[in-house]
């Protein structure tokens, strides 16, 4: 570790007074962020007082706060250490992870004391690093787990690092090809009104897949390998049929599966192969007395060997703060709606 932690003594307060020394000033400047806004974020977020003199910090604060500043300061160092650049929700999941350390976690993702051990996806292009506790569960899922289900609301990054992960496996030459699905049209694949070739009509609904992509590798390689159909883009209709061995495979929107259609993808699980299937059970657009797919699967494989899942809430909300506050908000609403339809009947 490059950079030196140390707790100075202070009297006879209860105050935490932890000193940390950068041995890289050009990183270090990094680390504060223009106007020393990252420090100025930690501090809010932790009640810590942080004040810089060159490579120089000293938090102070109470012991907790200040031991979760200096993990955060620290995972933050070691991302600018491997020649990333660091943004506010790099500072933002770099704290929820500091404070995680502190929780109980269902899986044990976490070093308990001493350096964040965030798990991370690597390709070529990019690294990317878990930006809170169910990320991170969910992340170290991936690698260990042949069925993952990551489930729950938007922003919290459950696509995107399924398509990642996948990209990843591909690059490493772990699999041979992804395979991304998606129900269209409310689930139920009404593509022929739809002007194009099945590749034209599935993109709109496919977007959010192809954007993860386009992340994890240049955008030639996505571009051959669609060609190639070594990155395959189908609608779940598609599936039927077929065994999918030595791939990696992705369907999202899972919610809008109906119940026949989640078996029928399950049951596509060939050798060598990782299925991701992710969903947001609140977000169900089925018609009505249709049953999701999602939600029967989770009660049926509840405590199957292989199947892990990882359930995603508000504080893992990892796009623009005011998301999360939207998420909160109509979960609210929806709690209340629900406590007045109780008490009418």
């Amino acid at each position: 570790m490059n950079a030196d932690a140390k707790n100075v003594p202070s009297g006879a307060s209860d105050m935490a007074h932890i000193v940390l020394t950068f041995d890289n000033n050009k990183l270090a400047s990094a680390l504060y962020g223009q106007f020393d806004e990252n420090l100025a974020r930690i501090e809010q977020k932790l009640g810590v007082s942080i004040n810089s003199r060159g490579n120089r910090l000293t938090v102070k604060g109470d012991p907790v706060a200040a031991e979760q500043a200096r993990r955060t300061l620290d995972q933050l160092y070691g991302i600018l250490q491997k020649g990333a650049e660091i943004g506010q929700s790099d500072v933002d999941g770099a704290i929820r992870m500091a404070i995680a350390t502190d929780d109980q976690l269902i899986l044990p993702t976490l070093e308990r004391k001493g350096k964040v051990a965030a798990a991370q996806i690597s390709t070529r292009k990019r690294t990317i690093y878990a930006r809170s506790a169910n990320q991170d569960a969910y992340m170290r899922a991936l690698e260990r787990a042949e069925l993952v289900f990551g489930i729950g609301p938007a922003g919290t990054g459950k696509t995107y690092l399924a398509v990642a992960h996948a990209a990843m496996l591909l690059e490493r030459g772990l699999v041979e090809r992804i395979v991304l699905s998606r129900p269209a049209v409310e689930a139920g694949e009404r593509l022929g009104f739809l002007p194009g070739d099945m590749k034209e009509k599935v993109d709109p609904y496919l977007r959010p897949l192809y954007d993860a992509l386009y992340d994890m590798m240049p955008a030639d390689k996505v571009e051959r390998a669609i060609a190639a159909e070594v990155i395959e883009i189908a609608p779940l209709a598609f599936m039927r049929g077929r065994t999918l061995a030595h791939a990696a495979v992705i369907l999202d929107e899972a919610q809008n599966t109906t119940s026949m259609q989640m078996k029928m993808f399950l049951t596509r699980l060939g050798e060598n192969s990782r299925m991701i299937v992710t969903g947001d059970p609140s977000q169900i657009d089925l018609p009505p007395n249709t049953r999701s797919g999602l939600v029967e699967a989770l009660r049926i494989l509840d405590g199957v060997p292989g199947v892990v899942t990882v359930r995603f809430n508000d504080s893992d909300v990892v796009r623009h703060p005011l998301v999360a506050e939207i998420v909160k908000a109509y979960e609210r609403d929806g709690k209340i709606e629900r406590g007045l339809g109780g008490s009418e009947n």
